[in-house]
């Protein structure tokens, strides 16, 4: 499958988007809507992923992966605290962040300041993060600038082995699939054994020809507005995050688990798609 490219400049996309800016009256409405638990309930998804008996690790590894915060007008910074307050109640191994840290400006990466600095604290194996096509419409650079600052490794084309004695796990990061400068190869080059695949959105998976033990992906929200039954009432863009918006899936290269996220886009308000931290843990 070919990759889905750099996303080009959308002037009327950018107008709208500063409509919704006015519209949501500078947190207002996000307040008002987590006040009626219209942003959902934020709850952990636990999945366990058993290694080949050659990978074994000196002991089970636990991941957090948190991603699509959208700091902004669309979420209301509540929900930052409760993910800290999870993380702490979980002490991960591992954090991994998986981008779309804003909305509608990367002005609001101030509200992630202490969230990030709390999360590479917390996790002794560290914390990582990658990119999303939000970041990048609105200036990635303060974005991982503040990220850097807090002690979060930025993972943009490249890889780092974790600490020892877990020095044969590797977090591989990619460019955001859609607006920025992917490359899987870069990613992978070097990395050991076992291999832990960060992406912002599943369309990381496009192009990509090493293999990997998990993934990790957000950006679809789970649809964020979705019937009964999980399906999304209107499906995410991209060729893999159509039809895997979601959970737990097999590819050839590997597994790849798609969260929900974190916070809200567009709208402040998720139906039947709460937010989740997710936990995994390879053993």
């Amino acid at each position: 499958m070919s990759a889905p490219g750099r996303q080009r400049r959308r002037p009327i996309r950018y107008g709208v988007e500063r409509l919704i800016d006015k519209l949501l009256m500078d947190g207002k409405v996000a307040a008002w809507s987590y006040r009626r638990g219209w942003h959902g309930n934020l709850g952990i998804t636990r999945h366990t992923l058993a290694l080949d008996p050659a990978q074994r690790l000196p002991a089970p590894l636990v991941i957090a992966f948190a991603s699509d915060l959208h700091a902004g007008p669309t979420t209301h910074p509540a929900l930052f605290d409760a993910l800290a307050r999870q993380l702490e109640a979980a002490r991960p191994d591992v954090v991994l962040l998986g981008g779309d840290y804003v909305s509608l400006g990367a002005r609001h990466i101030g509200q992630l300041g202490g969230l990030f600095a709390r999360a590479a604290e917390l996790a002794p194996l560290g914390a990582y993060a990658v990119i999303g096509n939000h970041d990048i419409w609105h200036g990635r650079e303060p974005i991982e600038a503040a990220l850097q600052d807090a002690g979060v490794h930025l993972l943009v084309n490249r890889n780092l082995a974790l600490p020892a004695p877990f020095d044969m796990v590797s977090i591989c990061g990619v460019d955001d699939p859609w607006t920025g400068a992917p490359s899987p190869r870069a990613a992978f080059a070097g990395a050991r054994p076992v291999r832990i695949y960060l992406m912002h959105s599943p369309d990381g998976l496009c192009n990509l020809a090493e293999t990997f033990n998990v993934g990790f992906a957000g950006h679809t929200h789970g649809g964020q507005i979705a019937f009964a039954n999980g399906t999304p009432v209107r499906r995410p863009r991209g060729p893999l995050s159509r039809n895997h918006c979601y959970g737990k899936y097999e590819f050839a290269n590997g597994p790849l688990i798609v969260s929900r996220g974190i916070g809200c886009s567009a709208l402040p308000l998720r139906i039947n798609a709460d937010p989740e931290l997710v936990l995994c843990t390879l053993q």
